[in-house]
């Protein structure tokens, strides 16, 4: 990406005036050539999806998915952009450095730590193999770190069910039981559209494939899921906004595909 352009880079930060000084700081740099912004980690993932970069530069405290987290979904990338995290936090280096961050900068910025951050970006690009690259393709495992204990375990994206919203928190519902992850719902919700889940309320989430058929009760719908694992059979409300949009994936997408093989 950088034989003969400057960088690009994406800045994420949840406070705006942190950002706004991020991405002057960066726009400021001989080497940098555009830089994007971001105040969560999902408009992030989608800025990524559209275009990308050569590093992101990420604070470590926001909510929903938090920097370390984010860095961790971006490691999965078939090219992954080199991740610096700016935090005012001075005590997650080690797990910064851990997940293959590049640097560690502490706010308030300095010019001259910043410059050195850059520095390290651009010898990283310019012995890279090809371009960055977008996203993995949709039939690779997402995963997401679970702690219980001081216990981490990754749970695959592949044996949730549904998920349930809980405040700033997420239930997954999975195959091998429930696990409560400090994720927003709608940062699910953007991470794993592509991955055959579905949001059919303000409060669920919900895996297509999983999905045994929708009824009538009362004057709203319900969504019924198979069970498997440990998650038994459950039936979820549907509110009326997201009605149309599960019958057009339920009822008229796999008829649609019948009426295809008969023509």
């Amino acid at each position: 990406m950088t034989d003969h352009h400057g960088l690009r880079l994406l800045a994420v930060d949840d406070e705006r005036p942190a950002l706004d000084e991020l991405l002057y700081l960066l726009r400021r740099h001989p080497s940098v050539e555009a830089v994007q912004g971001a105040s969560d980690a999902t408009t992030a993932l989608r800025l990524l999806r559209d275009e990308p970069v050569d590093a992101v530069f990420l604070d470590i405290d926001m909510p929903g998915l938090d920097g370390l987290e984010l860095a961790g979904v971006l490691r999965n990338f078939a090219t992954p952009p080199a991740v610096v995290f700016v935090t005012a936090h001075d005590d997650r280096a080690v797990a910064a450095f851990e997940i293959g961050a590049v640097d560690y900068l502490l706010k308030p910025i300095r010019d001259a730590r910043l410059a050195e951050a850059v520095g390290r970006i651009v010898d990283r690009a310019a012995s890279a193999p090809g371009p960055a690259s977008p996203p993995p393709a949709a039939d690779a495992d997402d995963v997401i770190p679970v702690e219980l204990g001081g216990v981490t375990t990754m749970v695959p994206r592949s044996t949730v069910l549904w998920v349930e919203a809980e405040g700033d928190y997420a239930r997954l519902h999975t195959t091998t039981g429930t696990h409560l992850v400090r994720i927003a719902l709608s940062a699910l919700e953007a991470r794993w559209a592509d991955h055959g889940f579905l949001r059919v309320h303000r409060s669920y989430l919900v895996s297509v494939a999983r999905i045994g058929g929708t009824r009538t009760v009362g004057s709203g719908v319900v969504v019924c899921l198979r069970g498997q694992g440990e998650c038994p059979p459950v039936e979820l409300p549907v509110s009326r906004r997201h009605t149309r949009e599960l019958r057009d994936r339920v009822v008229r997408g796999p008829r649609a595909a019948l009426v295809g093989r008969g023509s």
